[in-house]
This record gives structure tokens, sequence and C-alpha cells, in this order.
């Protein structure tokens, strides 16, 4: 294959894989470092290639580290730390006897230190490292840290084996790009909302295609009674990107509450527009949801552009949830008149702020099961939804109170 062919392959290679050209010839290079160690290297060595972007030439380097005792240790010396080792374990026996060493005798912080410096230590191997006497004994102008770089003969000559080698290696590097690919393109869309197609399910978790790669909704982030079946379209919420050794695992949620806000966002311009803003959201994902909005331009109903013409708006976002039953309140900075609007549908009569954030709401006798909901939901989304305490009783509970304690005063009163 002429250079120019070659290269037309890794553009092919680069543009199916979504990967930068400079990515693409760095995995070659190090390819072709692998089968020249192979075919005429020697165990341990690092050896490197450098393609020639315009002759296409490849020259290689083999490379070693420059060294002192406190990065690598030598397997002749490290008998003093084994020693070392052994008279801090003598020492310690003699401690638990109510010995005392003196300083003269030994100092055991010392022989430690360096006992756990060794654990930090490398093997020194010839073939890539370069101790610091070695560089002095050259006349070599490095230093610890630093790499001799030595050229090598240009080879093109690699044996089957030596190809193989570069073989793996290329699918290897192209794998490992992909996933950080993958990775850093996911990773900067959490938070937002993604369309999947369930692929597969296996036990409680769903396996959804996204485009490049596949999210994962587990149990815990699923809509309470929501059933998935495989080719279904979906719209879901990346919550994080977690990597592990398989790779980066992409975990997605139906149930979490900022999925209505994104939804939202789609079917709302007045949102995107800065136009109305979403304050809060309560959510019990599946069974109902109690969102508080509000407008930063005059002329603007808030309510009114999140329902749409006809609640085709609102109607498009419970569609996607299953039919989960969203209530649009109007957000107010007051405390009070912010809970009254909370507990909508019900009616209230008057809110009484008690202690920090805990607050009575009154309302009709007939109104006290619709304020307080099925099974205390209306007015626990509420409570969430405004970070308040609330108690909600009817118009007669709050008077008969009143009446007890005005008596209890008389009472009082009477006896003093």
């Amino acid at each position: 294959m002429d250079f120019q062919s070659f290269l037309s392959a890794m553009t092919q290679i680069s543009d199916e894989k979504g990967l930068s050209p400079e990515r693409v010839l760095d995995t070659v290079e190090h390819a072709l470092a692998s089968a020249y160690k192979k075919e005429y290297g020697k165990k341990g060595q690092v050896i490197r290639a450098k393609i020639n972007p315009k002759t296409g030439k490849v020259d290689f380097w083999r490379v070693r580290s420059v060294v002192d005792d406190t990065m690598v240790y030598i397997p002749e010396r490290v008998e003093e730390v084994e020693e070392g080792a052994e008279i801090v374990e003598e020492l310690k026996i003699k401690i638990k006897d109510s010995y005392r060493p003196t300083e003269a005798e030994l100092n055991t912080e010392e022989i430690e230190k360096e006992g756990e410096a060794a654990e930090r230590r490398v093997r020194y191997n010839p073939e890539k490292h370069m101790l610091i006497e070695e560089v002095e004994e050259e006349g070599l102008k490095l230093k610890a840290g630093e790499e001799e770089v030595v050229p090598l003969e240009s080879r093109d000559d690699f044996g089957r084996i030596a190809a193989q080698t570069a073989k793996q290696v290329v699918l290897q590097k192209i794998r490992e790009a992909e996933k950080e690919t993958v990775l850093a393109e996911y990773k900067s869309k959490e938070g937002e909302i993604v369309s999947g197609i369930v692929q597969r399910i296996e036990g409680s978790n769903i396996y959804f295609d996204i485009g490049k790669s596949l999210g994962v909704l587990p149990k815990e982030e699923q809509i309470r009674g929501e059933f998935y079946k495989e080719g279904q379209r979906l719209k879901l919420y990346i919550l994080r990107v977690d990597t592990t050794p398989k790779g980066p695992i992409i975990l997605l949620s139906r149930s979490y509450p900022k999925l209505i806000s994104k939804l939202f966002e789609l079917e709302v311009p007045e949102i995107s527009g800065e136009q109305v803003e979403i304050k809060a959201i309560a959510r019990e994902a599946g069974s109902r949801t109690k969102i508080a909005v509000e407008s930063s331009a005059e002329g603007v109903d808030p309510i009114g552009a999140m329902v749409g013409q006809r609640g085709v708006r609102v109607a498009a976002v419970m569609s996607e949830l299953g039919g989960e039953k969203i209530d649009i309140i109007e957000y107010h900075p007051e405390p009070t008149k912010f809970i009254a609007n909370a507990l909508s549908p019900a009616k209230i009569i008057d809110v009484i702020a008690q202690t920090k954030n805990t607050a009575i709401v009154v309302v009709p006798k007939d109104q006290l099961s619709l304020a307080i909901g099925k099974d205390g939901q209306n007015v626990r989304l509420a409570a969430k939804l405004t970070g308040w305490k609330i108690d909600v009783k009817s118009e007669d509970q709050v008077n008969e109170i009143n009446k007890e304690e005005k008596e209890l005063d008389i009472e009082e009163e009477s006896e003093e």
C-alpha cells in the first residue's frame, strides 16, 4: 500500500469512528512501535515510532527514563531495606517488653520511612531505566525524570507475528479511543435528555440505544408501573456517566424530576426564550407532579404558556410520561401565597405562618379532602414544592381550636 492510500485509509477510519486524524495516526505509530519491539527489540524496552505525515517515512527510537535511588530499587541493594525491616520487627518486640532503645542504637522512624519509600519504587530494568550514575559517567546533560532517546535503524520488513501484534494494537487503541470519545461526549450531556430505543431487557435493567452508545435504565430510575418492550422509543434523562473497567456506563432516568423541566423546554419556546422560568418541581413519578413557574416578561401568562392552546403542550409532556398528572401553579415570592397556590386545585381560605417553615392552611370543610389529596399526596407534593411543613385544617376545626384556646385563657384569668 502506498502512503497516499494509507492516508486515505486513516481518514476513513477517522470518519467512521468519530476520531481525530491525529488520534488515528498516533494509534498506528503505537502499533508500529509494538511490531518493531516484537521483531527486533528486547523484553522491557520502550520503543517509539513517528510517521512523517508528508513522506510516510517511519523513524524509531529506544527510550530510557533517567532514574535515581528514590525512583527504582536494584535487587542487590534491597538487602539493606530488608535488614532494616527485620530490625524494626525486633524493636517492636522489645518495645512491647517495655524496652526503650536509644537514638544511638537505632533510629526506627528513618528505617520505617526507608521501607515505605522502597515499597513505592519500581524494579530497576536496564532496558528501560538509566541510572543517574550512568548519565554522569557518559557526560550526558540529563536529570532524574528526563529521558534518553536513542535513534534506531528504520525497518519495514516485519514478520507475520509482528504484523499480527501491530494489528491487535491498532484495534485495541481504536476501541479505547472510541470509549474515551463516547465518555467525553455523554459526560458533557449530563443533565440533558436524549431519545432512546429499547434494545434489550436484562432482569430489572433496561438497555437503550441512544446513538453512539448504550445507556442503562436501572429499576430505581424507572417510572412505577411503566412497562418496556424492545423497539420502544422514549425520552430519557442522562443522570450521569460512570467509568468502569468494562468501559463507560451511561445511567439514564425516567423518574428524575428534572426530566419534566427538560420535556417542557422542548414544548414551550417561552422557556428557552427566558420569558418563563421553572422555579420548583415536586414529583412522584408515574402518579403526579407539581411544577411552579414564573414569568419574567410583561404580558406573558406563565401557566398559559406551559399549558398551551387547548392544553396541547402539557398534554404532550403527559403523553411522554404515560399519562402522569401534572399540576402547573404560579410561583410567588411570598411564602403564604406560594403555599396557597401549591395546594391547587383546592380553594384556600387562609395560610397562617407558624414557626420557621411551618404553616397552617385553612380550607372550607368541603375542600379538606381535596387539599390533602388521595393518601395525602396533594399536601405532600405541595410541601416538597414550597419547602414548608403544611398542616391542612378545615374552617370548623380551626374555629374549634380557637374556641378551646379562648376558654382556656378565661379559666386561667379567673384562677388568677
